[in-house]
């Protein structure tokens, strides 16, 4: 125990009328260097304002600006074996997991629920990358699935907000098992007529693109995101050619055909309660009515052809 630490700093400080100020009150903004207060970047969702720079999101946080009034009812994830491997590599898997538990309040990298977006009914599910990277395993796998029942069983739309590094590599085969599954998964919802959008967040790579996060019905992109497969350093140095200006970025993606939109998260529950309403031939209310679109929004039908 330090003692002017502990017992001497706080009693001058409590004389002086002095107040511990907490270290997280500025966030700085890495395209401009600008420092923003983050009570103000929590009121426009982690988008800086000045410069529109689209900050990590957790799943908890967009799930509440995304449903009406920040109101869901949460989809239990199915309790999957834990370690099936008994991996180790610096650290035990377990203890990871445990970490990436504490770290996020999360059970894994995938929370899902049910609410409604301008009144209409849906299942939402949105990969945290802050656990583990958004990587994809078991529990994350059984997790998807079980939402794309729920939207099944309830016979909604399904939005899902891709974020991730990829497979599980501690779970070896078993994290790559689920790519067929959760495709499986959106078959279904698709042979029952139910919309499927994906959000792709900054970043959307390794298997998670190669099966649900590129079969949507409509593919929306938030900007500056990286999508792809694999990363474009890698990309370089095994083609050992210099990849052109913003290669695999949302922006580059939509004109070349990979995206359909590019929205600003502060126009994404609109944007999508729109589009799910037109897909469902459901009225439209006056507060959404697609009369101008905003100038972040770009529409697929307005993009260059690929």
């Amino acid at each position: 125990m330090n003692w002017i630490t502990n017992f001497v700093r706080p009693k001058i400080n409590s004389m002086l009328g002095r107040r511990e100020m907490p270290e997280n009150l500025w966030i700085k903004d890495p395209e401009s260097g600008e420092m923003v207060f983050h009570k103000d970047l929590e009121e426009n969702q982690y988008v800086i304002p000045s410069s529109g720079h689209h900050m990590k999101i957790s799943a908890k946080e967009r799930l509440k600006y995304f449903f009406d009034e920040g109101k869901y009812e949460t989809i239990d994830n199915p309790k999957v074996t834990v370690d099936p491997l008994k991996f180790r590599d610096e650290k035990r898997y377990v203890d990871r997991l445990k970490d990436a538990k504490a770290k996020t309040g999360l059970e894994d990298a995938i929370l899902s629920g049910t609410g409604t977006i301008h009144g209409l009914p849906i299942v939402a599910t949105v990969q945290d990358f802050a656990f583990m990277g958004g990587s994809l395993g078991m529990a994350a796998g059984e997790a998807i699935i079980a939402a794309f029942d729920v939207a099944l069983k309830k016979k909604r739309p399904m939005v899902l907000f891709a974020a991730s590094g990829g497979a599980r590599m501690q779970e070896g085969i078993l994290s790559l098992m689920q790519l067929p599954r959760t495709t499986v998964a959106v078959d279904r919802l698709k042979e029952a007529g139910l919309p499927y959008v994906v959000v792709l967040t900054n970043p959307t790579t390794g298997g998670v693109t190669a099966s649900y996060a590129m079969l949507g019905d409509i593919h929306i992109a938030e900007p500056g995101a990286l999508i792809g497969f694999a990363g474009p350093r890698v990309i370089e140095q095994t083609i050992r050619e210099k990849l052109p200006e913003g290669f695999q970025r949302a922006e580059y993606l939509m004109e070349h055909g990979m995206v359909d939109m590019v929205v600003s998260r502060l126009e994404l529950k609109d944007t999508i309660a729109r589009l799910l309403k037109i897909l469902l031939k459901t009225p439209l209310p006056d507060a959404i009515e697609p009369e101008v679109l905003p100038p972040s929004v770009v529409s697929a039908e307005t993009r260059p052809h690929a």
